[in-house]
């Protein structure tokens, strides 16, 4: 049986543009990102099934997410901060609530097979099922930086045809702004390069798997060519 190098989008973004480690403020960000993913989750799901959630139940799901997140980092937050970071996560809820996000599903899983040596797992946030997949961002990222703009062109190389749409609702303005930005279809070099660091990083840090066990659906590119080595980091549009 043959195998494939497996790796998903985010490991892709991460190696491209690591890091340092994350201080306690990088932790709360991500623990109250966390919080923000699980409680649109938990609505959205209930919209799905007609059900109209209270503000109030599904803050309580964030308290419930934002507080295990902080455990798990162990990361405390004094009263008043805590306080007042479940208000903004409120107001990001009653943003999505009036969105072209609200109700929508998660894809599921697609891979980015290349040359069939290469996959890379790729779930954007949302989609509508027929034509778009959206990502959304809890703070402003439009113009997206480069980290972004990497992990949407993979997505969108992943869903070909699909339009792709990045929302920003910006937990950090009050009140919350809410950004839907049409994303422009990589160019050919565009795709070319990031298909190219994605062959490059799989082959290096990719998780092997049987080929025949890898579910898709499959978006297949053949292996892109080398023009002149690894590239640097993409930037962004």
């Amino acid at each position: 049986m043959s195998t494939v190098r497996m790796l998903p989008v985010h490991e892709i973004v991460r190696r491209t543009f690591p890091r340092p480690p994350p201080t306690e403020k990088d932790e709360v960000a991500m623990a109250i990102g966390q919080a923000i993913d699980g409680a649109l989750s938990a609505f959205g799901y209930e919209l799905r099934l007609g059900r109209r959630p209270t503000q109030t139940a599904i803050g309580r799901r964030a308290e419930t997410l934002l507080d295990e997140a902080l455990a798990e980092a162990a990361v405390t937050l004094a009263a008043p901060e805590r306080a007042a970071t479940l208000e903004e996560i409120a107001d990001v809820v009653r943003a999505y609530r009036r969105s072209e996000l609200a109700g929508l599903a998660r894809p599921r899983t697609r891979v980015l097979l290349l040359g069939e040596e290469v996959g890379v797992y790729a779930q954007p946030d949302y989609w509508d099922g027929r034509r778009r997949i959206y990502e959304m961002k809890s703070y402003r990222a439009v113009p997206p930086p480069p980290d972004v703009a990497l992990q949407l062109r993979l997505f969108q190389l992943a869903y070909p045809g699909f339009e792709a749409v990045l929302v920003c609702l910006d937990r950090h303005a009050r009140p919350v702004e809410t950004t839907s930005w049409p994303v422009p279809p990589p160019t050919d070099r565009e795709a070319r390069e990031t298909l190219r660091r994605a062959y490059l990083l799989g082959q290096e840090f990719g998780e092997t798997k049987v080929l025949d066990y890898v579910e898709g659906p499959f978006a297949r590119y053949a292996i892109p060519p080398d023009e002149g080595g690894p590239s640097a980091p993409p930037s962004a549009p």
